[in-house]
């Protein structure tokens, strides 16, 4: 997990408009945010987004 990406994850939670396991609302407010990283990222390493919204950990 890059840098960008899980200051993205961070942005989107910090929202408050969704649960972080709403995979599609993650991925749709992402979107609309033109965090185009984030939206590839949840579709190619689903289980490492899991892990981090679980752990805090990147893997």
């Amino acid at each position: 997990m890059t840098e960008t990406i899980r200051e993205q994850i961070l942005a989107i939670r910090d929202t408050g408009l969704t649960n972080m396991f709403d995979l599609n609302m993650v991925q749709r407010l992402a979107y609309d945010r033109n965090y185009y990283e984030l939206v590839c990222y949840i579709e190619e390493h689903r289980g490492e987004y899991v892990h981090f919204i679980l752990t805090g950990e990147a893997e």
